[in-house]
């Protein structure tokens, strides 16, 4: 009995404490919110493509718990923008509490159809208000609208996204994923709008898919270019008279235009030439945020070339910048950045010639198992290397092959195959104390038959690595380094600067006016 008397008491202190408090007696909002910011920009976004979650935080500074009496888009239940105010989605909302010294996020969204508005290009907008009449407060709400021709794959009879094969797995069985063959009308890219790709988009056997200059592709996440066996692809981009604008590079990226994917690899996952593709040429590409850049195979170290390559550039893939497989490529001017594995990688074989080339990885988003440039005869799927193909020639020439690790070369010989290789006029980054195990004097610096008038461990003194900007500084060693009768092979560098007189190393020319 005792024991129930004193629970009642408890019980009566704590109803009677909780009945002097004012925790839910709230003052009406009178307009001194305060905000983590003026206005919100959400950035560009395609039209009828949802954009990223934008935050705007609402601060109580007061000492009075108050209850905001409305808080809502200015256009209400009609506008683009949704909502999401303490947990509830909606597009108004009244009576919202807040309680002294306390904050509270509202988190907004929006899907415009440009076509509505019948231009390319708008800006949509509207006005988030708190509270009504005199005391009310408001946030304008910015978006960028672009329209955009889309590519995506249709729906077969049976509702299911239709597929293409995109070439065949380690078992050699054929590896499927959503996506479309471009018909021939859809086998030219313009710059009068932007692509975006949803899927692989192949460009099939017979055809030639032809870019222009100025064109912008972007692709879904898990979407790219297949260019089938005896199929191609011809970007002609050109050199560009503002830096900034890049008006003539062709350029290919995610399609998420938000800030904070601007640097995020692995958005989207690249494009794919496949064996029995030949004369596919590239001029003026910057590709970026990848998986994998560029995978190009070939069939034989004694084909045609698979690809011509110049005035380009590949970086922030989150495995491989460009990858060649028993394949014929030519390369000047390219720059090929930070990837998560190999910036370039010469794999079971083939033929490679790279002229003023900057090879340059400082990955630092997690480890990176491999050295910037990775060179092989065989099929490195296969543990023991007996599947191998004859490299008949890994050509460097004024060349940069750097980075943050130690030893940014890697070679692979099965001791079968041919192996062929040559680096002159380069600088490297080769710390003798980490020189891996040799292979039959594969690392031999000295030999001048492999290795000719090189800079070992020079500074390359670039401009920023973790903007992939790979121009020269005055203090590097790269400067007047190349051979110039190789340099007049690529008389002008990536950006169109004369180097024929005193060559620097690498894609970037440093003129007297920089």
């Amino acid at each position: 009995m005792r024991r129930s008397l004193i629970t009642i008491a408890l019980l009566a202190l704590i109803i009677s404490i909780g009945s002097c408090r004012k925790d839910f007696e709230y003052s009406p909002s009178n307009g001194n919110l305060e905000f983590s910011r003026d206005t919100v920009f959400l950035d560009t976004v395609f039209t009828n493509i949802g954009s990223s979650t934008y935050s705007l935080k609402v601060y109580n500074r007061s000492k009075e718990d108050i209850s905001i009496p409305f808080v809502g888009l200015q256009q209400g239940e009609t506008s683009s923008y949704r909502l999401n105010v303490d947990g509830v989605a909606g597009k108004t909302f009244s009576d919202i509490p807040l309680m002294a010294k306390d904050s509270l996020y509202i988190f907004i969204e929006t899907t415009v159809n440009i076509q509505e508005e019948n231009t390319d290009q708008f800006l949509y907008t509207d006005v988030l208000q708190f509270g009504q009449g005199n005391n009310s407060q408001q946030i304008p709400l910015v978006t960028l609208v672009q329209d955009a021709i889309f590519l995506f794959p249709d729906n077969n009879p049976d509702g299911q996204k239709e597929s293409v094969v995109i070439g065949t797995d380690a078992n050699g069985d054929e590896v499927l994923t959503p996506g479309f063959q471009l018909n021939n009308d859809q086998l030219q890219f313009t710059n009068e709008k932007p692509y975006v790709i949803y899927g692989f988009a192949l460009v099939p056997k017979e055809r030639q898919l032809i870019i222009d200059a100025g064109a912008r592709v972007y692709f879904h996440e898990n979407s790219g270019i297949y260019v089938a066996p005896e199929a191609s692809i011809t970007i002609n981009g050109a050199l560009s008279a503002d830096k900034k604008l890049l008006e003539n590079e062709v350029i290919f990226e995610g399609d998420r235009l938000e800030p904070e994917y601007e640097d995020v690899a692995g958005q989207w996952e690249g494009i794919r030439i496949a064996a029995g593709s030949i004369d596919n040429i590239i001029n003026h590409l910057t590709l970026k945020n990848a998986t994998i850049g560029i995978f190009a195979q070939g069939e034989s170290p004694l084909s045609p070339p698979t690809l011509t390559f110049q005035n380009s550039q590949i970086y922030n893939s989150s495995k491989i910048n460009l990858w060649g497989k028993t394949a014929v490529i030519s390369g000047a001017n390219l720059v090929l950045g930070s990837a998560g594995n190999s910036s370039l990688y010469c794999n079971l074989g083939g033929s490679y010639s790279f002229i003023h080339t900057t090879i340059a990885n400082y990955w630092t988003e997690s480890y990176r198992p491999n050295a910037a440039l990775t060179i092989n005869n065989f099929d490195s799927g296969n543990l023991n290397g007996s599947i191998g193909m004859d490299l008949l020639k890994a050509d460097f020439k004024n060349c940069i092959i750097d980075g943050n690790g130690n030893f940014e070369i890697s070679h692979g010989s099965n001791g079968s195959n041919t192996y062929n290789f040559l680096f002159s006029s380069c600088l490297i980054t080769a710390n003798l104390d980490n020189i891996p195990s040799d292979n039959d004097g594969i690392y031999n610096f000295e030999d001048d038959s492999q290795y000719k008038n090189n800079i070992l461990n020079g500074r390359s003194a670039f401009e920023s690595t973790s903007k992939n900007d790979y121009r020269l500084m005055p203090n590097s060693e790269a400067l007047n380094a190349g051979n110039k009768t190789d340099a007049l092979a690529v008389p002008l560098d990536i950006l169109g600067k004369n180097r024929k007189e005193t060559p620097d190393l690498g894609a970037y020319e440093l003129s007297a006016t920089d």
